[in-house]
C-alpha cells in the first residue's frame, strides 16, 4: 500500500510526459499545416502574377505584331498605287499636250478661214502646211479599266477562329508539378540530387535541375538531360542550398512547373588534391588535377585523409593522355613519398589499363581500361578488427569495391594498422590526364 502513491506519481509523470509529447506532435502537425497553407497561398499568388504578366506581355506583343503587319500592308498599297499611277500621269500629260496643240490649231485655222481667199492666201497656206505636220489622226492608247489595278484587301476571317482556339488552349494551371525531388545525399563538396515522376500520365523527355544558395535570389542550371540523378559539385560545406527540378513532355518545347524546392547541405569536407606538387596543375577548388608537361614523376596525394569508410569516393576522368601500366588512381593508408605509383604496399588502385593492384600485387580480375569520361568509384567498408602478429597495433580488414565502366571487382584489403580515414591519390607518367575527385 505504501507504493501506491509512488506508482500514482510515476503514472502521473508518465501521463504528463505523454501529454507533452502529444502536444509537441500536434504542434509539429500544426506547423506542417501552416507551411502547407503558406505554400498554397504563396504559389497561388505567384501563379496569378505570372498569368497576368504573361497575358499582358502577350497582348502587347500581339498588338505590336498586328501594327507591324498593318504598316506592311499599307506600304504595299502605297507602292502599287505609285507604280501604277505613274504611267497614267504620263499618258495624261501627253493627252493634255495634244489637246492644247489641237486648240491652238483650231484657233489659228478659224482666223485663217475668216480672212477668206485673196490677201489671206498666205495665212491659209501657212496654216494648212502647219496642220499637215501635226498627226491629227494619232491618238494615245488609254488602258481599259479591266487592265489597270483595282486594289482590295484580302482578309481571312478564319484567323479569328484559329487565334481564338489557340488562345483558349493557351496555358494551363497545374495544382502539382509532374516531377518532385526524391532525395538529397551529401557528398564531399557536392550533393547528389535524385528526382522522380509523380504524374503517371506525364511522359518526360528531359529534366532540368536548378540550384542556388538560400541567400541568393537567382537559380542557375545544374543539369539538363534524361537522367533522374545528378551530383551538383562546388558545394560549400555547411551552407544551405535550394534545389528544384522540372520536366519537358515528350515532343513539347515548354517546361513543366517547378517542383517544390528542397533545401540540402553537405557537412562533409570537400576532397582536395595537394597544391604545389610539380607535375600537376590544379583547378581553383583543387578538386581537379591535370598532369602537365613537367618531367617530375610521383604520386599526387589528397591534401588530407578526407575519405572515410562507408562513403563512395568517385574519380571522373575528364581528359586522357598516353597510358602507362604504372599509372594509378586509388586510396592509401598514408602518404609515402619516393614512390612513383600507388602500386605499393598499404594502397589499392586501378591502372589506366584496367589492372587492379592491392598492396602492390596485381589481381587476376581486371576492369576495363580507363578512357575519357570514365568514372571510377571506390566503396570501402570495415570487415574485421584485430591484433597484428607483430604487436605494433591493431590491423584492419576492409572490403573494397572498385567500379568502372559498368564493371566492378570486390576484394578484401588488409592494413597493417587501424586508420579512421584514408588518403586518395593518382599518378600519371604522361601529360594530358585530367581527373576530377568527389
Amino acid at each position: 500500500m505504501e507504493l501506491e502513491p509512488e506508482l500514482l506519481l510515476q503514472e502521473a509523470r508518465e501521463s504528463v510526459e505523454a501529454a507533452q509529447s502529444y502536444r509537441r506532435e500536434l504542434g509539429q502537425r500544426l506547423q506542417g499545416l501552416r507551411e502547407a497553407r503558406r505554400q498554397i497561398k504563396e504559389s497561388a499568388s505567384q501563379t496569378r502574377d505570372v498569368l497576368k504578366q504573361h497575358f499582358n506581355d502577350l497582348k502587347g506583343t500581339l498588338g505590336k505584331l498586328l501594327d507591324e503587319r498593318l504598316v506592311t500592308l499599307l506600304q504595299e498599297v502605297d507602292t502599287i498605287e505609285q507604280e501604277t499611277i505613274k504611267p497614267l500621269d504620263d499618258c495624261q500629260k501627253l493627252i493634255e499636250h495634244g489637246v492644247n496643240t489641237a486648240a491652238d490649231l483650231v484657233q489659228e485655222g478659224e482666223i485663217a478661214i475668216l480672212g477668206g481667199v485673196g490677201e489671206q492666201n498666205e495665212k491659209l497656206w501657212s496654216f494648212t502646211k502647219k496642220a499637215s505636220h501635226i498627226q491629227l489622226d494619232s491618238l494615245p492608247e488609254v488602258p481599259l479599266l479591266v487592265d489597270v489595278p483595282c486594289l482590295s484587301a484580302q482578309l481571312d476571317d478564319s484567323i479569328l477562329n484559329i487565334v481564338k482556339d489557340h488562345i483558349f488552349k493557351h496555358g494551363t494551371v497545374a495544382s502539382r508539378p509532374p516531377v518532385q525531388i526524391e532525395e538529397l545525399i551529401e557528398k564531399p563538396g557536392g550533393i547528389i540530387v535524385r528526382w522522380c515522376k509523380v504524374d503517371d500520365d506525364f511522359t518526360a523527355q528531359d529534366y532540368r535541375l536548378q540550384f542556388r544558395k538560400c541567400t541568393s535570389s537567382h537559380f542557375e542550371d545544374a543539369y539538363v538531360g534524361s537522367e533522374t540523378e545528378f551530383i551538383v559539385l562546388h558545394i560549400d560545406p555547411n551552407v544551405d542550398y535550394q534545389f528544384r527540378v522540372c520536366a519537358r513532355g515528350d515532343g513539347r518545347q515548354e517546361w513543366s512547373p517547378w517542383s517544390v524546392p528542397q533545401i540540402g547541405h553537405s557537412t562533409l569536407v570537400p576532397h582536395e588534391w595537394t597544391a604545389g606538387f610539380e607535375g600537376y596543375s590544379l583547378s581553383s577548388r583543387r578538386n581537379i588535377a591535370l598532369r602537365n608537361d613537367a618531367e617530375s614523376s610521383g604520386v599526387l596525394y589528397s591534401s588530407a585523409p578526407t575519405y572515410f569508410c562507408g562513403q563512395t569516393l568517385t574519380f571522373r576522368v575528364e581528359t586522357v593522355g598516353q597510358p602507362d601500366r604504372r599509372d594509378s588512381i586509388g586510396v592509401c593508408a598514408e602518404k609515402q613519398n619516393g614512390y612513383d605509383s600507388l602500386q605499393r604496399d598499404q594502397a589499392v588502385c586501378i591502372s589506366t589499363n584496367g589492372a587492379v593492384f592491392v598492396n602492390g600485387k596485381e589481381m587476376t580480375n581486371q576492369l576495363p581500361a580507363v578512357t575519357s569520361g570514365s568514372t571510377v568509384t571506390f566503396d570501402i567498408e570495415a570487415v574485421t578488427l584485430g591484433s597484428s602478429n607483430n604487436n605494433e597495433g591493431g590491423n584492419i580488414k576492409l572490403r573494397v569495391t572498385i567500379s568502372s565502366n559498368n564493371r566492378e571487382v570486390v576484394f578484401d584489403w588488409l592494413l597493417d594498422q587501424s586508420c579512421g580515414s584514408l588518403y586518395f591519390g593518382c599518378s600519371f607518367f604522361y601529360p594530358g590526364w585530367k581527373v576530377l575527385v568527389f
